[in-house]
């Protein structure tokens, strides 16, 4: 837990001096998967080797993951669709060297990531991805309101530029911010307390691994990783734990940074939704 509050402290130093950016790129951390008690070495692959796809979205060349452990390596060549925007922006960088510039002078049809100055092309969300998100957010919005707080939850498309620096900025599909300091030039900047990831297929590993130990790192409390097609909720409470806990679609999931006195009803949403399934 060490490292979670080391980077915290730092970005809130860089809070402190507006503009003050730092090269420094972050390491790959942990990540466990267990289901109050269970480790699940399944199709989620939390805890075993795999190599990820160069498709549309997967960058990564190779990607292996073990309990404890986190490495990638990059592709030098990029997808089609990022090679078709690099063209249309007439920039000559290599995968690794983009910045907060550049991401900010992208085409803006194109939906793009910046990792540690790696662009991520993202994919269009299906309405299933879309109808899961919102749904989340507008539980935990009815709470704050119910509850007179403070915080505020978004839904992507929303930048976070997750490290304090001008090599990250992601996009995740929900948030939750409870520093108003953090709101700046209409971005998050600094980690959100709470992050949401509904997998897509195209970019699910990016998800599972690398921007895991990104949110970890960077001092994200509670991530959850929501798999439409497994219907399976992950919970990482960073603060307590690196291990996941496993719900399903017909539980309701407690929000550990409100010691679970929000819940979001996922048997509720996937009765609104289920009929969608059947459409795809």
């Amino acid at each position: 837990m060490a490292e979670t509050t080391n980077n915290r402290t730092e970005c809130e130093a860089k809070l402190t001096n507006h503009g003050d950016f730092s090269e420094s790129s972050a390491e790959q951390g942990t990540g466990g998967d267990s289901s109050e008690g269970k480790t699940d070495s399944g199709p989620s692959g939390y805890s075993s080797e795999g190599k990820a796809d160069s498709g549309p979205g997967g960058y990564l060349s190779e990607g292996k993951a073990e309990r404890g452990t986190v490495s990638y390596s990059f592709e030098e060549s990029t997808p089609s669709l990022v090679s078709e925007a690099l063209a249309e922006y007439a920039v000559s960088r290599q995968q690794g060297e983009y910045t907060l510039e550049d991401y900010l002078a992208w085409p803006e049809e194109q939906r793009v990531e910046l990792i540690d100055g790696v662009i991520y092309d993202m994919a269009a969300p299906t309405y299933i991805h879309q109808a899961i998100g919102d749904r989340i957010c507008w539980c935990l919005a009815n709470f704050f309101q119910k509850n007179h707080g403070s915080c505020m939850a978004f839904t992507s498309p929303v930048d976070v530029q997750l490290d304090c620096d001008d090599r990250t900025v992601v996009q995740p599909d929900v948030i939750i911010v409870c520093d108003r300091d953090k709101f700046r030039k209409g971005r998050i900047y600094g980690a959100p307390d709470f992050v949401v990831e509904v997998l897509p297929p195209s970019t699910s590993r990016k998800d599972k691994f690398l921007k895991l130990s990104k949110y970890r790192r960077a001092g994200v409390r509670e991530y959850w990783l929501t798999d439409p097609d497994r219907k399976k909720v992950m919970v990482y409470e960073f603060e307590k734990s690196d291990s996941a806990k496993i719900y399903g679609f017909s539980d309701r999931v407690p929000v550990g940074i409100y010691n679970g006195e929000c819940q979001v009803d996922f048997a509720e949403i996937y009765r609104q939704i289920a009929f969608l399934y059947d459409t795809m």
